[in-house]
């Protein structure tokens, strides 16, 4: 048997080392090529790793990308089931805090919470294809 996965294209690669401390407490530490979360809540995501950056209506902005970074890697750990899908709210805050401290203006990273929370529920779900 193979397992295998539908890919979408990715705009961006990571070139550097990004971590952050996500506050979801997992009880066994998860590594992976391009991401790691520790037992303590600490994501880490690797060089290379690649992703679409901010989705729907949006534009790309600088106080945008790191916010779409982390929210992208979590919801990966949440389709590949390394995290329960309780946490995908938790995935959705943070990319609204991420987007503050950034220096994006709070009501629209309001806005982004409230988009990836409404419509990215289908994103974080399980999606891994299984074939003889």
């Amino acid at each position: 048997m193979i397992q295998y996965k539908k890919r979408r294209k990715y705009k961006y690669n990571l070139h550097s080392v990004c971590t952050y401390h996500t506050g979801i407490k997992v009880e066994k530490e998860h590594k992976s090529a391009f991401i790691e979360i520790g037992t303590d809540g600490l994501l880490t995501i690797r060089k290379g790793y690649a992703w679409d950056g901010p989705s729907g209506p949006t534009i790309d902005t600088k106080d945008f990308m790191r916010g779409s970074l982390v929210h992208d890697a979590l919801y990966q750990l949440l389709r590949e089931g390394v995290l329960d899908q309780k946490y995908r709210k938790r995935a959705d805050e943070i990319i609204r805090e991420i987007c503050v401290e950034d220096g994006m203006w709070k009501p629209v990273a309001w806005l982004v919470y409230q988009g990836v929370h409404l419509f990215g529920g289908k994103h974080a779900k399980p999606d891994m294809i299984k074939a003889p």
